[in-house]
């Protein structure tokens, strides 16, 4: 209900007749290119996850990585909070290092994604906000982005200040940090895990790069850097179902700081938001075998 009225109030507040015509005549060579980026980001993720998972004492094979991601995808896709598909993974996958241990290595891996998208974005605002010609940022998305992105490089402290708790709130910490330094920071992890996040980063900046352009708008590189990756944090918000309303909310008020209009947003997001439903639905296939199994 929360992404359905969302929806409707921003399709009456920022014309969504205008942005029905932009997806009506969507390129769908550039919806294409949108769809092997997000693929491909899928494909790049399960890599990540078996990375993170192999330092935490757990090992399954690409194949089996690439499927069950695919699954969870599937089901974020489907039902609200974008999280109970990452929670089947961990419980999927519990079998050889215990529950614990994989539900560690699902938000460990989702973590390493989210720090580099989250990297990406301060630099760019820090760079377009101190530099002449950069991004005019208004003073109410500065409001917003200015704490989190304080909140975001003060969080390590946590760990520090952990060393002032009782014995055994303290060793909980450390055992947690141990296993955040052996599945993200470690000399032998930390390359691959900065390397397929940026892969990851980069598919799918350019996904929503490719559907805003499909339906009408280009983005330059300083733009999409600086704007889209706060359009995509708002999926992370567990109130809709995949984000849907809160994305596309998100890009009808960021897009006007690219020159373009609210419903240009409106439009790249929604086309998003379709184009990454067409890319998970491979993640029906382990449900539907399963099924006939059964039967």
């Amino acid at each position: 209900m929360v992404s359905i009225a969302l929806l409707a109030i921003l399709w009456r507040a920022v014309g969504g007749g205008d942005a029905l015509g932009s997806l009506a005549g969507a390129d769908p060579v550039w919806l294409t290119l949108a769809l092997v980026m997000l693929s491909l980001q899928t494909l790049l993720s399960a890599l990540r996850w078996k990375v993170t998972a192999k330092a935490l004492g757990q090992r399954f094979t690409v194949w089996q990585a690439v499927r069950e991601y695919y699954l969870a995808q599937f089901i974020n896709q489907s039902l609200p909070g974008g999280m109970v598909g990452d929670a089947g993974r961990a419980v999927r996958a519990r079998h050889q290092a215990g529950l614990l241990r994989a539900s560690q290595g699902v938000v460990f891996e989702r973590l390493s994604g989210q720090v580099v998208v989250f990297a990406v974005m301060t630099v760019t605002f820090a760079v377009t906000a101190l530099a002449p010609g950069g991004l005019n940022w208004p003073v109410w998305v500065r409001s917003f982005i200015v704490p989190l992105i304080i909140v975001g490089m003060t969080a390590p402290l946590v760990f520090w200040l952990g060393g002032m708790l009782p014995g055994p709130q303290r060793r909980a910490l450390d055992n947690l940090w141990d296993a955040l330094h052996r599945s993200l920071l470690a000399p032998k992890v930390l390359g691959w895990q900065v390397l397929l996040g940026l892969g990851t980063t980069a598919c799918t900046l350019s996904a929503f790069a490719f559907c805003a352009r499909a339906t009408g708008t280009e983005l330059s590189l300083v733009e999409l850097l600086g704007i889209v990756p706060l359009i995509l944090f708002t999926m992370l918000i567990p109130i809709s179902v995949s984000g849907w309303g809160l994305r596309e909310g998100a890009a009808a008020a960021l897009f006007p700081l690219a020159g373009e209009s609210a419903s240009d947003g409106l439009a790249a997001s929604i086309a998003f938001g379709l184009v990454f439903v067409v890319a998970v639905l491979p993640g029906m296939m382990p449900l539907l075998k399963n099924r006939r199994n059964k039967r």
